[in-house]
């Protein structure tokens, strides 16, 4: 560990921070309908779209019909990746001459981008047609992210407003999210990549040879425009098998700086963003407070872990981190704090390789998506996740005092709790069951490349990992009928078991009354109150996979210090 390795993750940390109440205004004006900067150059836009789209913009939606239009934006948009992954032999843009996507794997990736986890059982640069990759996958990079935001945007609403039954209306939502937010950021960011060096273009591939003497083949395409919207969206598919490893989507220690701060930024925002629409920026602030402990948390242990190296190497005479796995232009720390990022959110981007790391650094990585990415989260999906967690930990608060839990003047009551709990046990379930499963069975194990805990890790990271909507791996596990089928099952159930739930929790907080506060209220923005979400946080989430966290990492780490390796 190094006084440079700090300084990087605190210039990050800063950078984010001091951009957390901008982008969260900007963003609270434009979903409270207010005119922003933008509105003169979109607003004829955003109208001509509705006219298109047959959309009344001032007629809002109760908790289920929001649901109802969410879904079905996901089922037609499953559709059209689906047909286009399964035609784009025919079709243009595909210079590489790549062919149709077998049945099975066009599933799972049309499930993986429908629901912002990009998880990728395929080489981007081996099997998609540029067609594939722009009308396909950087298409849905924004619609998927502006999907996650508009069901945020509808939950804050029902914690904001009372005695109501609507929430907003989701085609309104997500359209002035891919409008007013992500597209504005993506091209001025976008035109920066280029700057620096990211291909954008849609030239077929170019062969070179080296100053060595070996014959290299040169990706190109339009990585740029992708590469902006798969951080700010966190998204995370890389058009390149390497992700943001590679020197095209990630070319400098400023570009990959500039990744970092996008992953985080709208997570960030949307914690202030829900300050402005309870009318008490103090809440949102307790709750980026509880992201940014967690998140730190999950830093320091990973970074730790790095540094110390691998005890055998150590026991042969040579000092050092480990270094396997990571960009080496980046080093430790910068290998140590992307990975943070990234599965703190619902990113999955990588720029080292998470199956390389020592034991209790890769621990870190599958705690975040464990506890549910709320840890600054996905797009939308990190806050209507943590609000879940604000609910449970005022309903554990109360029973602690022994009176009616409120928060912000509601009552929260049985109803609410269990939507709460069935949002909450969405992740768990839907990790653990699957990998005991495949664990045991011939064709959860055919595409292992480790054995013993490692083995059992890979196939754990891919379920949580999946079902976190996250998109990250360990590269030991491959794909087959089997991990297609089931992993994307895993995605849908990841992304819409756990939305519908939160949009249920903030209908039913719609129609509430507020009551006055008393002095026995628990302050629901103090340091007491953020410890105790930290807590709920870490007993139900992390606490839930220590048994199965404790045959794969735990023990693997044990087993290194005894001189055993897999």
């Amino acid at each position: 560990m190094t006084v440079i390795g700090w300084i990087q993750a605190i210039v990050f940390f800063l950078l984010v921070l001091a951009l957390t109440k901008p982008i969260g205004s900007y963003m609270f004006r434009v979903f409270d309908g207010q005119k922003t900067w933008l509105s003169p150059l979109l607003r004829p836009v955003e109208r001509l779209i509705y006219r298109i789209g047959g959309v009344r913009e001032d007629e809002e939606m109760t908790w289920y019909a929001y649901a109802f239009a969410m879904l079905a934006f996901s089922v037609v948009s499953f559709a059209y990746l689906y047909v286009l992954l399964r035609t784009q032999k025919w079709l243009p843009f595909n210079p590489q001459h790549f062919d149709n996507m077998t049945p099975d794997l066009a599933f799972n990736t049309a499930i993986s981008f429908t629901t912002n986890t990009n998880w990728q059982f395929y080489s981007g640069e081996n099997a998609l047609s540029y067609l594939s990759q722009m009308a396909g996958l950087a298409w849905h990079n924004f619609v998927s992210a502006g999907v996650g935001i508009a069901i945020a945007v509808a939950v804050v609403r029902g914690v904001a407003r009372t005695s109501v039954k609507t929430l907003g209306n989701f085609w309104v939502d997500l359209t002035r999210c891919c409008l007013y937010v992500l597209l504005p950021i993506s091209i001025v960011v976008g035109l920066y990549f280029v700057a620096a060096g990211m291909p954008q273009n849609l030239h077929a591939y170019q062969d070179a040879v080296s100053i060595e003497g070996f014959k290299q083949t040169l990706t190109g395409g339009p990585m740029a425009s992708q590469e902006v919207i798969k951080e700010l969206g966190t998204n995370g598919g890389g058009f390149v098998n390497a992700n943001s490893a590679s020197p095209n989507e990630n070319p400098t220690a400023l570009t990959n700086l500039v990744e970092l701060v996008l992953i985080f930024l709208l997570g960030a925002g949307l914690t202030y963003t829900y300050g402005k629409m309870v009318k008490d920026t103090r809440q949102g602030w307790a709750i980026f407070t509880a992201m940014a402990i967690l998140f730190f948390a999950g830093f320091m242990l990973a970074y730790w872990a790095e540094a110390q190296g691998n005890p055998l190497v150590h026991a042969m005479g040579v000092a050092g981190g480990n270094m396997e796995g990571k960009e080496c232009r980046f080093g430790i720390s910068a290998s140590a704090l992307f990975a943070t990022v990234t599965t703190d959110t619902s990113c999955g981007a990588v720029n080292s390789w998470h199956d390389s790391f020592m034991p209790l650094g890769g621990l870190v990585p599958l705690v975040n998506m464990q506890l549910g990415e709320i840890v600054f989260g996905g797009v939308g999906s990190g806050l209507y996740g943590m609000i879940v967690f604000v609910v449970l930990t005022v309903f554990i608060a109360g029973l602690m005092v022994g009176r009616t839990p409120e928060y912000l003047g509601k009552k929260i009551e049985r109803r609410e709790v269990q939507f709460a709990i069935l949002a909450a046990l969405v992740t768990p379930v839907l990790c653990l069951v699957p990998t005991a499963v495949a664990a045991i069975i011939p064709p959860g194990l055919a595409t292992l490349n480790n054995g013993g805990p490692h083995g059992f890790s890979e196939i754990l990271y891919a379920f949580t990992s999946t079902n976190a909507n996250n998109g990250s791996a360990f590269g030991g596990l491959g794909p087959n009928l089997f991990y297609n089928i089931v992993t994307g099952t895993n995605m849908m159930f990841g992304r819409f078991a756990v939305a519908i739930p939160a949009l249920a929790l903030a209908g039913a907080l719609a129609g509430k009354t507020s009551v006055p506060e008393g002095p026995g209220t628990f302050t629901t923005h103090s340091g007491i109150f953020v410890a105790l979400l930290i807590g709920v946080i870490v007993i139900v989430g992390a606490l839930t996979f220590l048994p199965a966290d404790s045959l794969g990492p735990i023990v693997e780490h044990l087993l290194l210090l005894q001189g055993n390796t897999y």
